[in-house]
């Protein structure tokens, strides 16, 4: 599995619709929308800094390493 996005699951915690986190972090509700779903293969670290600021959390709690089985 690799690198799990829980951009979902933080979203729901903060009862955040997608379109509210695009406008905040100032991104395309398509690149939010592939990063949720897990379809991006690179995230910015200005992006991804704005986003953990708009859910007031840590990367971890976005960004999950899994074993691949």
């Amino acid at each position: 599995m690799g690198i799990v996005v829980n951009l979902d699951v933080m979203l729901a915690r903060r009862k955040m619709s997608v379109t509210e986190l695009s406008e905040r972090v100032g991104i395309t509700l398509s690149n939010i929308s592939n990063l949720k779903t897990g379809k991006a293969r690179a995230i910015r670290f200005s992006t991804l800094e704005a986003i953990c600021r708009a859910l007031e959390c840590q990367i971890g709690d976005i960004l999950e390493y899994r074993e691949v089985e």
